[in-house]
């Protein structure tokens, strides 16, 4: 199946928004604009074969050699209009490379001859001699003669039409597709920071039991979410950008995992758990927007594949590089929405990775900051004293000694009890029974009495 009717089905089966539909690579209207410039071409003697052949022999300054460049009108124009500019070698009037086939010579000549001598140059790349080298090509049969001959190199810009209005349909298409997908993007980042004060909200540990329950299985569920990296991926084995196969896949997998550890059921806020159904289809938004650009961003390759198999002028490279494009080919939306979740809704929900110990690895509690902003908890603080140790374990700061009361970070021990209660107690008692077996000796024991 040919690839515009691959790309007419997937949009159509693909429930896009009909507005994203209209906005889609014009594939068709794109092909038959490039057989207007495939037929310009060889009428002007340019054919594939004959543009292949000067752009393989151009590789001395004498030979005739040819520039495609993208001219833009002005700097802040964001369309631009091709320029096809040939350098000829010309004696006598004479177009003289034996390359060129004799109605591309014939042409040449033509334009040559009609050209004002203000477009008489050299290559910019290529600094004028006194005398230049001229090609003999009187034996055909035989590979081009190099002879010195001051015969001038002439710069002559070859007049097309269609290339010009191919480019402007592809740029102007390009740049609706940018502001189609950032008016996308800016909808989605305020339904983020519209969900994470929701979540805030109902999950503050001053409301109630049921909300600081449900703290704790929000707590889980964004556990699983960032293990998943369902569109962009920080580890090192797979780091980068997911296709949409792959988010679909990791997404699976966010879903069963909650599924498997009963974290929805077990949710006690009507509030939470519409905030939770509201997460998904956002997600479901977000993989729906990366297929939307990843199909266009197909269709645009191939269309500049086709350009260059039937022209020969070589600009598929070019055209991603040159075109003023934000998001189609500056990257995926996806790590910029993955580092908005991070920020204004992940981070709502504190999770204790966040607030442990350098040192012990438990709650830091009660937390020490010290004058590098470096934060421990007291009791491990206490034992590297005992040690004379002057120096922050992380930063390798001399401010261990200088720390005292004043360095007890009041806000922070407020936020952990009130977030991490159970682990909060949990590092009191171990802080006890570490400090009654200096007091009492090792075998110390806080088990209660019992009369036999």
């Amino acid at each position: 199946m040919k690839f515009a009717q691959e790309f007419r089905k997937s949009l159509q089966r693909g429930g896009f928004p009909q507005k994203w539909v209209d906005s889609a690579v014009p594939y068709r209207q794109l092909k038959k604009c490039l057989k207007k410039v495939t037929q310009e071409l060889c009428e002007l003697g340019l054919d594939k074969d004959t543009v292949a052949r000067l752009a393989a022999g151009a590789k001395h300054p004498s030979t005739v050699g040819f520039h495609y460049i993208f001219d833009g009108k002005d700097g802040a124009s964001k369309h631009f209009r091709p320029k096809l500019t040939f350098f000829i070698h010309i004696q006598d009037e004479v177009a003289v490379d034996a390359q060129l086939t004799p109605p591309t010579r014939s042409f040449l000549e033509t334009i040559a001859s009609r050209a004002p001598k203000a477009l008489t140059d050299w290559p910019d790349q290529v600094e004028s001699p006194a005398m230049t080298e001229s090609i003999d090509d009187s034996n055909p049969g035989e590979a081009p003669v190099l002879r010195s001959n001051p015969s001038p190199v002439r710069r002559v810009e070859v007049p097309l039409v269609f290339d010009g209005e191919f480019f402007d349909i592809l740029q102007t298409d390009v740049s609706n597709l940018d502001a189609l997908q950032e008016e996308e993007q800016d909808k989605l980042v305020n339904q983020i920071t519209t969900l994470g004060h929701e979540i805030s909200k109902a999950t503050k540990p001053t409301r109630g039991r049921k909300a600081r329950d449900d703290l704790e299985i929000w707590r889980g569920i964004f556990v699983s979410y960032v293990d998943a990296c369902v569109f962009f991926s920080t580890r090192e084995i797979d780091h980068g950008a997911r296709t949409s196969a792959q988010a679909v896949m990791q997404l699976q997998w966010f879903q069963d995992q909650v599924l498997s550890r009963k974290l929805i059921q077990r949710l006690r806020l009507d509030k939470s758990r519409q905030a939770y159904i509201r997460f998904l289809n956002m997600n479901a938004l977000l993989l729906q927007m990366l297929k939307f650009q990843e199909m266009n961003s197909l269709a645009v390759t191939k269309i500049l594949k086709k350009f260059d198999k039937r022209t020969s002028l070589g600009v598929s490279r070019v055209f991603p590089t040159t075109v003023q494009s934000t998001h189609l080919f500056a990257g995926s939306a996806a790590r910029d929405i993955c580092a908005q979740m991070s920020s204004e809704l992940i981070a709502v929900v504190p999770q204790l990775d966040d607030y442990l110990c350098p040192i012990c690895f438990a709650v830091a509690y009660w937390p020490i900051r010290l004058d590098c902003q470096h934060v421990f908890c007291s009791r491990c603080l206490v034992k590297m004293s005992r040690k004379v140790e002057k120096y922050c374990p992380l930063c390798r700061a001399e401010v261990l000694m200088q720390a005292g009361l004043d360095n007890l970070d009041s806000k922070r021990a407020a936020f952990l009890r009130e977030y991490f209660p159970k682990e909060v107690k949990e590092k009191i008692r171990a802080n006890e029974r570490e400090r009654n077996r200096e007091i009492f000796g090792p075998n110390y024991s806080d088990s209660p009495c019992s009369v036999m």
